[in-house]
């Protein structure tokens, strides 16, 4: 049985290769994302200060999925 994941906001804080980027939570925990699957095909171009929605699984916190952009207020 698998754990549903967690969702979440963050902020971009660097790009590390065209998948990977060094996020950071609300709480100012860093941790790397990656972009999911379903973003690869076409990826987006992140830049740093960005907001994007994550998925985390509850076992490891030091990575996570980027699943989208996050709406701009």
């Amino acid at each position: 049985m698998s754990e549903k994941p967690i969702p979440a906001v963050a902020v971009v804080l660097s790009r590390l290769s065209p998948v990977t980027y060094r996020i950071a939570l609300p709480n100012g925990k860093q941790l790397v994302g990656h972009v999911s699957k379903a973003l690869q095909t076409n990826p987006p171009d992140f830049e740093v200060d960005d907001q994007v929605i994550l998925e985390m699984t509850p076992y490891d916190f030091s990575r996570a999925r980027i699943v989208g952009l996050a709406a701009s207020s």
